[in-house]
């Protein structure tokens, strides 16, 4: 049984995610102690995180002890991956996004299709949100060969939750490598602000933030509005074109101004479209365990070296024999390359 470290590097909830996905991938079973251990004041396994464990028991009939809010320890025995029709609740506004990437790949490389159904938040602080699996997450899994159909039937924000996304996978044998090296002149940009459960004045506020920041680099954007049912709460998403259409977006919370919510997206946004890379930050660290399996080698050029990329690459080492190089420091842009090979 491999045992894990779960404080080392970015320390949170990732450690957990991938470590469980490269299990039921691998077969190999795993301990980790001092789970969350730097996610203070509350570490430990939290809501969202003990149902990517308990998710990732289901869908490999696995043998789980310490699953359990606040354990700071579990240990994890996969059995065979079955594709199927899985729900799973959180129970929480926890991040619907963080269970799928635990089980996405297991599930699209099991042999057969999948449906899951994941109700909780779909709109997260420090998570990726539907409207970027839809639009960025999915266009990169394409690449890869997973071809992934997606859908929100109700939004969930913090703190009421009550969320629903579901997802359709088809099932590949092969992954294929990854070749993204090229600068890109990120010269297109749309901009959905949207509400649920707010006055009409939120949305235009944030828009209008969004679009003068972005006026003021030289960049046009197309500006949609719409309103959803239930909430209270808001996002603004701005997606740059590129090898792969990017999407990065603010959220709106009690006490927060509708400006610093477009303000946020922008920061994010312009510092992409700067770069002329074409990675983004959040799908750099995403990318990693996929590529690891895929048939083929691939290098891709990133706008910014994050933690939580390095943090992945560790955690795939652990189970896999796989030469991974990252060109670049924390901060900085940089070049990933993975060696990767079917399992």
């Amino acid at each position: 049984m491999l045992d894990i470290d779960g404080s080392f590097g970015e320390g949170g909830g990732q450690v957990v995610r991938t470590s469980l996905a490269l299990s039921l991938l691998t077969g190999k079973p795993f301990r980790m102690r001092n789970v969350r251990a730097r996610r203070k004041p509350k570490p430990g396994l939290q809501p969202q995180h003990l149902m990517s464990v308990r998710a990732a028991a289901r869908i490999g009939k696995a043998k789980v002890t310490g699953d359990s809010v606040g354990s700071s320890q579990f240990t994890f025995e996969p059995g065979p991956v079955t594709p199927g029709r899985y729900e799973f609740a959180i129970g929480t506004a926890g991040a619907t996004s963080l269970v799928l990437h635990t089980v996405y790949l297991p599930l699209a490389l099991s042999g057969g299709p999948s449906e899951v159904i994941i109700e909780g938040g779909t709109h997260n602080e420090k998570a990726p949100c539907f409207h970027f699996l839809q639009t960025t997450w999915r266009a990169y899994l394409a690449r890869l060969g997973i071809l992934v159909k997606l859908e929100m039937t109700r939004p969930g924000f913090y703190p009421r939750g009550g969320g629903r996304i579901v997802a359709h996978f088809q099932p590949v044998t092969t992954l294929r490598p990854v070749k993204l090296t090229e600068s890109v002149a990120h010269n297109k940009v749309d901009v959905l602000s949207a509400t649920a459960g707010l006055p009409d004045h939120v949305a235009k506020r944030q828009a209008r933030r969004a679009t003068v920041r972005l006026r003021d680099s030289g960049i046009e954007p197309e500006v949609t509005f719409e309103q959803w049912e239930g909430g209270p709460g808001s996002v603004l998403a701005i997606t740059v074109s590129g090898a792969v259409p990017t999407l990065f977006f603010g959220l709106g919370a009690r006490g927060k101004p509708a400006e610093t919510v477009g303000d946020e997206a922008a920061d994010e946004a312009l510092a992409y479209v700067r770069s002329t890379l074409p990675v983004d930050p959040h799908s750099a660290d995403q990318l990693v365990l996929p590529l690891a399996v895929a048939e083929g080698d691939s290098e891709y050029h990133v706008s910014e070296v994050t933690k939580h990329l390095t943090t992945n690459v560790a955690v795939v080492r652990i189970f896999l024999d796989r030469q991974i190089e990252i060109d670049g420091a924390e901060g900085a842009t940089g070049v990933v390359r993975v060696a990767g090979r079917a399992l």
